[in-house]
């Protein structure tokens, strides 16, 4: 009987687990930290057996094969010894999509914008009537709505790690925002390693699917001349020209026109509630999916107008006595804030810092210097920050704290201004995520502001 390991307890993990309890494989999940109530408790319920807070080397290298949680990083001496040890080590995603029938996936990368166009694709096509699951980065597990749903689509959204572990996964509907420097301390500062983790959304995929990409990211159109693409190619553009006669999507004067074949979509872009460039980017991608995937043109024009912003993406918490307070908590890299800057229209406070992934903030100097009249640095070790911008923003000062930071922005924000948490850092050096990041930045706002 294939014996199934499952390294991490977390949403990818617990599903894998499960999944592979399904299947009737032997299963056994080893977690080195603490496995939350709600993925114990399902972890219960299958009978599936598992650890914490540490790993039984002996149990793991024993393996037929291992999935791995994208959280863990390869450098854990772990996952060294399982590749040592010569065990196949792969990603929910390769796991799961093995056991996905006949049903289709639409799966969504890019370094920014992948959690907002994987949101607007799920709720096109849900509200269009059909069969279909979140999953990936976002939503529910996708092994666990493998093994305990019977989708006909799969929207996911993939990070670079869980790329990594996927072989002979193939996406049917593959979309790729963009390719911008993040991350690179999981490729040993190695921007080209990072970028051929992004480009394998492309694997796989033959002349019936259809590959969807930004025609105005230079790194994208100086990458596709190397891979040998067979599948249909749909370009989003506003500043380039890409010539697709599989169809294209293409911004003007503040609409876009969306093209597959014989169907097209237009969009005014002001009628949509998220607003700025980079989500115009997102909603053209989104249409062209949809498209792709038989939706109607008026239900895709529906449902976008109807979509209302991610949570932690530029959402507006509060307007207090003249100040508006953002939250932003999910720009942990350069191109994310770069987008948020070029989105205000307000002075701004700033709120950045966190632990840094090997940035480079010359992108965002121009803006800084335009909008920005304070820097407000949050995170344990600012100096790289405060180096950065001094001179460009007029006032920096340096905290350590969420609170000390954001009494530091009540003092600095003036009526009119807007105060933005937009990190470019990811959070672990004063939190668990960016999304505790963010739910406690909205509780102090609402409390104190």
């Amino acid at each position: 009987m294939k014996n199934i390991v499952v390294l991490g307890g977390g949403i990818s993990g617990y599903g894998s687990a499960i999944l592979a309890r399904k299947k009737g494989f032997g299963v056994f999940l080893s977690d080195a930290g603490k496995i939350a109530d709600r993925f114990r408790a399902k972890l219960d319920e299958w009978q599936v057996p598992y650890e914490e807070g540490g790993h039984t080397e002996e149990r793991i290298l024993a393996a037929t094969e291992v999935v791995k949680s994208p959280g863990i990083p390869d450098s854990a001496p772990i996952v060294r010894k399982i590749r040592e040890a010569g065990i196949p080590l792969i990603s929910e995603m390769e796991f799961a999509g093995r056991y996905m029938g006949r049903a289709k996936c639409i799966c969504i990368t890019g370094s920014n914008g992948k959690t907002t166009t994987t949101s607007i694709i799920y709720k096109i096509l849900r509200d269009a009537g059909y069969n279909v699951a979140l999953g990936g980065n976002i939503g529910e597990s996708f092994a666990y709505s493998v093994a305990t749903g019977n989708y006909d689509w799969y929207v996911l959204e993939l990070s670079s790690f869980q790329l990594d572990g996927m072989y002979k996964f193939r996406a049917h509907i593959g979309v790729l925002m963009n390719i911008t420097p993040d991350h690179l301390d999981r490729y040993d500062h190695c921007f080209q390693k990072y970028i051929d983790a992004k480009m394998r959304i492309t694997q796989n995929m033959t002349s019936r699917d259809w590959f969807i990409y930004s025609g105005d990211d230079e790194v994208i159109r100086e990458q596709l001349p190397k891979y040998d693409l067979r599948m249909r190619q749909l370009p989003f553009m506003a500043h380039s020209a890409v010539a697709s006669g599989a169809g294209d999507a293409f911004l003007c004067d503040g609409k876009f026109t969306a093209a597959v074949g014989r169907h097209a979509v237009e969009i005014d872009t002001a009628k949509l509630q998220i607003k700025g460039l980079h989500n115009a980017y997102n909603a053209m991608a989104a249409s062209l999916a949809a498209l792709a995937a038989g939706v109607a043109p008026t239900k895709i024009r529906r449902s976008l107008y109807d979509f209302a912003p991610v949570e932690h993406r530029l959402e507006p918490v509060l307007e207090k006595d003249g100040v508006l307070w953002i939250n932003d908590s999910k720009a942990t890299n350069v191109d994310s804030v770069f987008y948020a800057l070029e989105s205000m229209t307000r002075p701004v406070v700033w709120i950045a810092g966190g632990t840094d992934k090997g940035n480079d903030y010359e992108p965002l100097k121009k803006f800084a210097r335009e909008k920005v009249h304070t820097l407000v640095c949050m995170g344990l070790d600012n100096a790289k920050l405060v180096r950065e911008f001094t001179g460009v923003i007029p006032e920096i000062i340096s905290t350590d704290s969420l609170d000390a930071a954001l009494t530091a922005c009540k003092r600095a924000a003036r009526p009119g201004d807007v105060v933005l948490l937009s990190p470019a850092c990811a959070s672990f050096d004063l939190f668990h995520n960016y999304e505790q990041r963010g739910e406690l930045f909205k509780k102090w706002v609402r409390e104190h502001a």
